[in-house]
């Protein structure tokens, strides 16, 4: 017998509905009815499973159709239907929740049925593409088949179906302006995209199957083929069983299934599983970094119980977390995730240090249990590492098992370590430990070299965040500094080092360093004489450390507002004890001499790549010269 009736909307109720869908792209409510048809799948089989359904099952399947003669989506599931009644209750009740009903009722049982819980208002995402929508429904528990419909107004009909076998079917007439959603390459990538972890086998369309020969066929014959279903899902990915049931080459095999476009393996991976205080599940994978902080963030796919929400994971995951790949499942976090959201959640909040603590975890695990294949990635996953350390303070106390400090000379030392080989040789003047560093091995080389003779300890620290992580070590570790190797504080380990003796009188060395001062002509440049040892180099130029520092982090996110528009500033160290330096001093001729002390610094400049455009060609022409 058909009825008629106006679907009970009440005022508070309709807050929800708006709120959930108003902002939300059309494309989201093929996820939602595929969801709901997921809810009602595990239901049934949960039902059946503690003797409360008795039904044969079968390969329970969700099938998705499009008819684009008819201009409809359909999608199909085998799960637990409805009645007349719970139709009654469920589509004509706006924003009640069957699942959470559901799951209210069989709370004890259901814990681990995988059920969403999205039941009821996800339904009525269906609206945004159809301007009809027809539920042909039988439950499980043998009553009548339910026939309901509905054009988007608060009006529907219901009446009897045709329907012998239990499930739900629901049909979209897609609405003239929504059309897309009847190809099927578009309804392919959005079940690609959101169903494509989804715990029930998802059917859309067919395939061909190539079969084998049969004995007395014939070379030439073609072998037989059969149509099968094509099943778009993988309903039991990696992340969802335990880390002991799985071999190094699954973990990789789901990187590629993840990644199809990705041709280089992982470095290692992480999985996660917790149950308390919170539910999260997941597999995080260290790629090959490159040096820039951006270009690699957003490749992590959060699922709430294998359903994909999104893949900005900020809030979720530590930010510096955000350049890793894999995939977040936590049925703690709604499908429809806001940013404020986030930032007020305290179980996200629980989340997001878990991740930290098991990430550093598992950095300390593979450190001890093989160094050297540690020390070999390093280059690759520094820069997460180097960003944890700056950006999150428990992940920086437990940096100290497995960051590394490479050296120029290759060797991978741990902080204690290095601080333990550079003691006491590379304390200053005020008996703080000066850590030295060089930025580009080949365009510092002079300077390594230098320092290398004076038996110094170099590392080699390039990354593009350096300059703030060595703030951070300078604030956090007891009475360091860190210089790099063409730094003006090199001046205190030099001068504590060794003692020189000056082979110039306090007026002789004014006298040179305004000789040079007025020859050079250049401000950026502060000249100062030195007595250093004869075999340094005659000129030496480094840059004041605090200035090219704050010029650095200011490149990549702080330091001072104005350093940028200030130009780089130079010392010229005039060694007072070098050869070439008595002689440009005794030098009689004022043109030689300023021909002199123009070559030696432009030699100083060229080793430091500071010389260029037309300073460059005037020194190629002026060696040529004095070649002649």
């Amino acid at each position: 017998m058909s009825q008629q009736g106006t679907i009970n909307v009440a005022v508070e109720n309709i807050f929800p509905l708006i709120k959930k869908f108003l902002y939300s792209d059309h494309e989201i409510f093929l996820r939602e009815l595929v969801s709901n048809a997921t809810d009602a799948t595990l239901k049934l089989k949960h039902l059946a499973r503690i003797g409360e359904a008795s039904v044969e099952l079968g390969d329970q399947q969700i099938e998705i159709k499009i008819d684009k003669d008819a201009k409809t989506l359909s999608i199909i599931d085998q799960g637990i239907g409805m009645t007349e009644e719970e139709v009654q209750k469920y589509i004509n009740e706006v924003a009640f929740s069957g699942a959470e009903e559901f799951l209210e009722k069989y709370k004890d049982t259901a814990k681990d049925s995988g059920i969403i819980g999205h039941f009821g208002l996800g339904f009525y995402s269906a609206f945004m593409v159809a301007d009809k929508v027809e539920i042909i429904t039988k439950s499980y528990k043998d009553e009548p088949a339910v026939h309901w419909t509905c054009d988007g107004s608060p009006n529907y009909t219901i009446e009897p179906a045709d329907k012998e076998q239990f499930g739900t079917e629901i049909i979209l007439h897609i609405a003239e302006d929504e059309t897309e959603f009847l190809e099927e390459s578009r309804v392919r990538e959005l079940l690609t995209k959101y169903n494509k972890f989804m715990p029930v086998p998802i059917k859309f369309g067919t395939k061909t199957e190539t079969l084998e020969k049969p004995e007395d066929a014939k070379e030439e014959d073609p072998a037989p083929t059969q149509e099968v279903d094509n099943i778009i899902n993988n309903p039991d990915p990696a992340w969802t069983k335990q880390p002991a049931d799985l071999e190094d080459e699954d973990y990789k095999k789901f990187y590629r299934e993840l990644y199809p476009m990705q041709f280089e393996e992982p470095l290692f991976h992480i999985h996660l599983n917790v149950d308390y205080p919170f539910n999260l599940t997941g597999i995080l994978y260290f790629p090959k970094m490159t040096q820039d902080l951006n270009v690699q963030k957003d490749r992590i796919q959060l699922y709430q119980n294998q359903v994909f929400v999104t893949d900005n994971v900020e809030g979720i995951v530590p930010e510096f977390l955000t350049m890793l790949r894999g995939v977040i499942d936590s049925p703690d976090i709604p499908l429809n995730v806001s940013r404020s959201y986030l930032q007020a959640d305290g179980a996200v909040k629980k989340i997001s240090s878990y991740i930290t603590r098991k990430v550093a975890d598992k950095l300390k695990s593979l450190f001890n249990e093989d160094r050297e294949a540690f020390a070999n990635k390093w280059d690759d996953i520094k820069i997460v590492i180097e960003y944890g350390m700056l950006s999150e303070e428990k992940f920086f106390e437990k940096a100290d098992k497995f960051a590394l400090y490479p050296t120029v000379s290759g060797d991978y030392l741990l902080w204690d370590e290095l601080i333990e080989k550079i003691k006491p040789a590379q304390t200053d003047k005020d008996d703080k430990t000066v850590i030295l560093y060089a930025s580009n091995k080949d365009a510092q080389h002079a300077y390594i070299d230098a320092a290398q003779k004076k038996g110094y300890e170099v590392l080699l620290l390039d990354s593009p965040i350096v300059s703030h992580l060595m703030q951070k070590l300078e604030t956090s570790k007891e009475k360091i500094s860190f210089v790099r190797v063409d730094a003006d504080h090199v001046d205190n380990l030099i001068k504590k080092d060794e003692e020189q003796l000056s082979k110039l009188t306090d007026e002789e060395k004014e006298e040179l360093q305004k000789t040079v001062t007025e020859t050079l002509e250049d401000s950026n440049y502060t000249v100062q004489v030195e007595p250093m040892s004869s075999d340094a180099a005659p000129f030496i130029i480094t840059q004041p450390e605090f200035m090219r520092r704050m010029k650095e982090m200011q490149a990549t996110g702080g330091g001072g507002m104005m350093m940028g528009q200030m130009p780089d500033m130079y010392n010229l160290v005039v060694n007072g004890n070098h050869e070439l330096v008595q002689q440009i001093f005794n030098e009689k001729d004022a043109e030689k001499q300023k021909a002199l002390i123009h070559q030696a610094v432009d030699l100083a400049k060229l080793s430091q790549g500071l010389l260029k455009g037309e300073k460059l060609t005037a020194f190629v022409n002026r060696s040529y010269e004095m070649i002649k």
